[in-house]
């Protein structure tokens, strides 16, 4: 074996707490000058094995075989493994804003990695702009702390970081769900520069089909080959009545951007409606205060719907019991929505307790069907939110949300993290309560999911407009 060999592993095994097998994966070999992409479907156990490979695996878990070799050497472990990593290995996460220091500005963080790999003061803080700048992130942007960025534009913040002193290993895990086509290309142009020099390897993991076969150059498939998904014919009601009615809604942008102005939304019962525009443009920020999260500037908001019609007080703290329960939104990153602590099944029969009034054992019961419904199985729904895949965290975050009875849901890139056959079933499982009456407001740059809209709404330079559900997004 060479130090010319790249990153390679036997078969790697990893076991829970109990000695459970969690994941017995496949041989690895990521070559020098390649890019391997990962694929599969959610919780195939993809960004375990990743994380086994840099040795990182979060507690509880420990790899029981597989010898993982870089450059020829065995990866370190302990102490001397966390050096490695920071001079070694750019490693970009799957929820990558939450691994970015919420105090600090992103230019410092990015410029922090750049000090790790051996830049120095000014020419480190120089580079790590022009690594911003290269993935689309204005200056202006650059001495904002990340809770002052869109979801994007923190997920290419932290791209950045994992770019920076371009590494000898770059390991991504999903480094395109949730941006917009533009972001998307600028991220993968970054990769793309990698290709072919001897002394990089990169691995990738990725659901973006298109993304794997422009980029990848050798691919490994975890777990067994989901169908092609059928979708299903979602419901196209007409006539039917106004569940949330917004009128002259002005907010402020946090992440900077133009305010949007005098904004007029209608949002019928029983429908789907995508949210489209670039990361950035304040998707999110707009879902955020129809929640009742972010206060806007003027507006009145209007909700019709059983047991809670009337006018909705703009922050959720002034909402009555009814609202919230009628209201629900699902954020960009589940891991911060849900409770470290809560088994999944805890997390979605809680507000069936508390907001719809079941007792525990049939929330209990209820919780368990509707995760079962959205793929999470018995044996994943008593795991808490650490020991589940982006995707599956993902989907316990929906059927939180539209477990108490909600009229409205608020979806904020739902099926970003999700494989397509995943992501169809969690659209059909949407489909089946829309039929019942719930209206979907959902946030995606995801041109297969904009296809299965009512209506597409665009936000862009601060204005909401209708756009025709037959153009492409």
């Amino acid at each position: 074996m060479t130090a010319h060999e790249g990153l390679r592993a036997d078969r790697v095994r990893v076991t829970g707490p109990s000695g459970r097998v969690v994941l017995d994966g496949p041989g690895v070999h990521a070559a020098p000058g390649r890019v391997l992409a990962l694929t599969g479907p959610s919780g195939s156990g993809k960004t375990t094995l990743l994380r086994a490979l840099l040795g990182c695996l979060p507690p509880g878990l420990r790899r029981t075989a597989g010898a993982v070799r870089w450059r020829g050497r065995p990866v370190p472990t302990g102490r001397a493994g966390r050096r490695w990593r920071l001079t070694q290995v750019g490693w970009l996460a799957q929820d990558p804003a939450s691994t970015l220091d919420p105090w600090r500005s992103v230019l410092d963080q990015v410029a922090e990695a750049l000090t790790d790999r051996g830049a120095t003061g000014t020419a480190a803080r120089a580079g790590a702009a022009v690594l911003l700048e290269r993935l689309g992130l204005d200056p202006a942007l650059h001495a904002r702390t990340p809770g002052r960025l869109s979801g994007g534009q923190a997920q290419r913040a932290a791209l950045a970081r994992a770019l920076a002193g371009d590494p000898p290993l770059l390991v991504l895990d999903e480094p395109t769900s949730g941006l917009d086509p533009d972001s998307a290309g600028l991220a993968a142009e970054a990769v793309r520069r990698r290709r072919g020099d001897p002394s990089r390897v990169t691995v990738l993991v990725s659901h973006d089909r298109r993304l794997v076969e422009d980029l990848a150059d050798d691919v490994m498939q975890i777990g067994a080959v989901a169908p092609p998904p059928v979708p299903a014919t979602a419901p196209r009601p007409a006539g039917t009545p106004a569940v949330l009615t917004v009128r002259g809604l002005v907010l402020d942008h946090p992440a900077g951007g133009p305010p949007l102005l005098a904004a007029d939304l209608t949002v019928h019962a029983g429908e789907l409606v995508a949210l489209l525009g670039p990361s950035g443009s304040g998707k999110s920020t707009l879902l955020r205060v129809l929640a009742g999260l972010h206060p806007p500037a003027a507006g009145t908001m209007v909700l019709s719907a059983a047991g809670a019609t009337g006018p909705l007080p703009h922050l959720a703290s002034e909402r009555g019991h009814a609202q919230l329960r009628r209201v629900q939104l699902v954020g960009q990153n589940p891991r911060d929505e849900l409770n470290p602590a809560h088994r999944a099944v805890t997390a979605v029969a809680r507000p069936l307790r508390t907001l719809a009034g079941l007792g525990r054992a049939p929330a209990w019961a209820r919780a368990l069907r509707l995760l079962a419904d959205l793929g999470v199985d018995a044996e994943h729904a008593e795991r808490r939110p650490g020991r589940l895949s982006g995707g599956q965290r993902q989907r316990v975050a929906v059927a939180r949300a539209v477990a108490p009875g909600a009229a409205v849901l608020l979806a904020d890139e739902i099926t970003s993290a999700l494989d397509a056959a995943t992501a169809t079933r969690l659209l059909d499982v949407l489909d089946r309560l829309r039929a019942d009456g719930l209206a979907v407001l959902l946030s995606t740059h995801d041109p297969g999911v904009a296809a299965r809209a009512d209506r597409v709404l665009r936000l862009s330079a601060g204005a909401l407009h209708e756009q025709d559900v037959s153009a492409h997004p």
